[in-house]
């Protein structure tokens, strides 16, 4: 499972979280860190990327649209890096399960 980190989360959770979710990046690696929220889901669409943002407009994009891609939403407010690594951590059964649901466009977790 490859996450695309957008960048209103740190570019230090690829590193932490490599073991898990290898092949993710942060926007800021493909240089979509200030392009439109559209341009982030097609890229994430176009190379097999679930998108990982604290932003609700992606899961209003993902209820309109659905999926390819997916969307995983971060609810936990204003929070640190380290309770963002744990809770991706801790959820890794969840988005795996998530990634191989069809009918799922978003998974929200917080």
């Amino acid at each position: 499972m490859k996450l695309l980190f957008d960048h209103n989360l740190s570019y230090r959770l690829v590193a932490a979280l490599r073991d898990l979710y290898p092949g993710s990046v942060h926007v800021r690696e493909v240089e979509l860190q200030a392009v439109e929220d559209e341009v982030v889901w097609n890229y994430a669409r176009d190379h097999g990327f679930v998108i990982v943002s604290k932003d609700a407009e992606f899961h209003q994009r993902s209820l309109v649209l659905g999926a390819p891609p997916k969307f995983v939403w971060i609810r936990l407010g204003n929070c640190s890096t380290d309770d963002i690594l744990s809770l991706l951590k801790s959820h890794h059964p969840d988005l795996l399960a998530f990634e191989g649901a069809p009918d799922v466009s978003f998974l929200a977790l917080g």
